[in-house]
C-alpha cells in the first residue's frame, strides 16, 4: 500500500512513519510542504493519505479539507483539538477518519484500516446512489417516449413499450437510448 504522510512537523511525521513501519507498511512518502499539495499527492498516487495537522487554524483546516475533496482517496486526519464545526466540515469533505488528540504509533495501523474501510463503504454508497439516479432518469425518459408514441401513433402503453423494446433489441441499443432518441427527435420537430 502506498501511503502519503502530510505533516510540516518532522517529529510528528516520524511518529506516523514509525507506526506504519511497525505495521509492516513500507511504501511511505512524507510531504512536508503545503504549497502544491494536491499536485504532489497526484504525482505520488497513494492509496491512502494521512494528514497530521497538530493545532491547525481554520484556514489551514479548510485548505486540507479542499485537498481531501480533490484526491478521492481514503484520508485520515490527525488534530490536537477540534470543535463540532470542524468535525462536520471534515465529514463533508470526505475525510474517512478524523482523529482528535490520539496520535500514537500503536494506533496508526487501526486508524489506517478504519480510513480505508470507511472510504470503500462511502464510495460503494455513492456508486449505488449514482446507479439509482441513472435508473430513475432512464425510467423517466422511457415514460416520455412511450407518451409520445401513444399520442402520435395512438398506441396503448403496452404496445408503445413493446415497440421501444423491439427496436432496442433489433438495433442492439439500450431501451433508454432508443427512448432518448425519440424524445430528442420530438423536441427538435417542435413537439414537447
Amino acid at each position: 500500500m502506498r501511503i502519503a504522510v502530510i505533516d510540516e512537523n518532522a517529529a510528528r511525521a516520524a511518529i506516523i512513519e514509525q507506526g506504519l513501519a511497525e505495521a509492516g507498511e513500507t511504501e511511505v512518502f512524507v510531504i512536508s510542504e503545503r504549497h502544491g499539495l494536491a499536485r504532489a499527492i497526484e504525482a505520488l498516487d497513494p492509496d491512502v493519505v494521512l494528514i497530521d495537522l497538530g493545532n491547525p487554524s481554520r484556514d489551514m483546516l479548510e485548505e486540507y479539507f479542499a485537498v481531501s475533496r480533490a484526491v478521492a482517496r481514503p484520508v485520515a486526519m490527525f488534530v490536537d483539538q477540534s470543535d463540532d464545526e470542524s468535525i462536520g466540515n471534515a465529514i463533508e469533505a470526505g475525510v474517512s477518519a478524523y482523529i482528535v488528540d490520539g496520535m500514537t504509533s500503536a494506533r496508526i495501523k487501526p486508524i489506517l484500516n478504519l480510513a480505508v474501510r470507511r472510504f470503500k463503504a462511502f464510495s460503494r454508497l455513492q456508486n449505488e446512489l449514482q446507479q439509482a439516479r441513472s435508473a430513475l432518469a432512464d425510467r423517466d425518459i422511457i415514460e416520455k417516449a412511450k407518451r409520445i408514441l401513444m399520442e402520435k401513433r395512438g398506441m396503448s402503453e403496452p404496445d408503445a413499450h413493446s415497440m421501444l423494446r423491439k427496436y432496442a433489441m433489433n438495433s442492439n441499443k439500450r431501451l433508454a437510448d432508443v427512448a432518448d432518441a425519440i424524445v430528442m427527435a420530438e423536441t427538435m420537430l417542435g413537439g414537447e
